[in-house]
């Protein structure tokens, strides 16, 4: 179902979540109402010959890597395509967080769903074997400045025990960081001598750091070889905090994003400085809209993965758009 059917937000923005976001039952109270979510999912599991439903309700498999990033990236379609079904209002922009991105591209018709879910299963798998199993790590820094943060991970890369890097600048004093789990432990400990907390992630792939850029280069060849158009609906890349104005430009920063870090805040900031002062969180869970809400020109932002939560959000936006009185 194409977007541009339906009328455009001036001040709606979607922002898609990435992996974390997954939970075992996700989206079964909306698949009893609306035939389209189990109907999304029997077409991306047809993609890559894995029942993604029975993933993401039964929990079988769902916290691996390979698995987590299709089954996440069709809720979020589902979820899409739920809202437009309803009548609600397409984006003025789309902005995915990691993985999240590739759900956008999707709902902006630059890539086919079926497309999408085969790179990010693929994306998955290679992300894993990049790093063996327990020698990289992620941990979320909270209430250092990015300079801060950035002058610890060269402090604990200079003790030789390894290299960690910023990873996801997710707001004002929040950067998860990403390494060699050795040099990791060291910005923990770094971190809480200054006064800041942090905690470990629990993931099994150190995300967004130059340890995947052996992941990148095979990444990229795949990406090559997919049908990728330029959005529909403009598309914030992770990379720049900017939208691609050609599809080669497009493709690099998918590429890039592997093992570079997350522009979540310049992300957000881009949307307040566009007008948008609305948010919907279109995939599992609270996580993005929860900071978004953190954000001065941010006037409401709304999850939309169950019943209730969905028809709040449909009215608010129709109403703050000037659609229904």
């Amino acid at each position: 179902m194409s977007a541009t059917r339906f009328e455009q937000a001036t001040k709606t923005a979607f922002v898609f979540p990435g992996q974390g976001s997954q939970k075992v039952g996700m989206l079964a109270e909306l698949a009893e109402q609306f035939a389209g979510v189990r109907e999304t999912f029997a077409e991306a599991s047809a993609a890559i010959s894995f029942d993604l439903w029975h993933i993401a309700q039964s929990g079988e498999g769902l916290d691996q890597t390979e698995f987590t990033q299709p089954v996440l990236l069709t809720a979020s379609i589902a979820l899409w395509r739920v809202w437009l079904e309803l009548g609600g209002v397409a984006p003025k922009y789309l902005a995915g967080h990691s993985l999240g991105e590739y759900s956008a591209l999707v709902a902006a018709g630059a890539l086919s769903l079926g497309d999408a879910v085969k790179l990010v299963n693929l994306r998955g798998k290679l992300m894993q074997s990049a790093v063996p199993q327990g020698q990289g790590a992620m941990a979320a820094i909270l209430g250092l400045e990015d300079a801060k943060v950035i002058e610890l991970c060269a402090q604990a890369t200079a003790q030789g025990t390894g290299s960690v890097e910023a990873a996801n600048y997710n707001a004002q004093g929040q950067v998860v960081v990403a390494g060699d789990k050795a040099a990791v432990d060291a910005v923990i400990a770094l971190a809480k001598e200054n006064s800041a907390k942090a905690i470990a992630l629990p993931v099994s792939v150190p995300s967004h750091c130059s340890l995947m850029k052996p992941a990148a280069e095979q990444f990229a060849q795949a990406l090559e070889q997919t049908a990728i158009e330029l959005p529909s609906i403009p598309v914030i890349q992770n990379v720049g905090a900017a939208v691609a104005t050609d599809v080669a430009q497009l493709r690099q920063a998918l590429t890039a994003q592997l093992y570079q870090s997350v522009q979540w805040t310049n992300t957000m900031q881009y949307l307040q400085d566009q007008g948008i002062q609305y948010i919907v969180e279109c995939g599992p869970g609270n996580v993005l809209a929860n900071l978004a809400k953190r954000l001065p020109h941010i006037e409401k932002a709304f999850p939309i993965d169950s019943n209730s939560r969905l028809e709040d959000a449909l009215n608010a936006i129709l109403v703050a758009e000037g659609k229904i009185a």
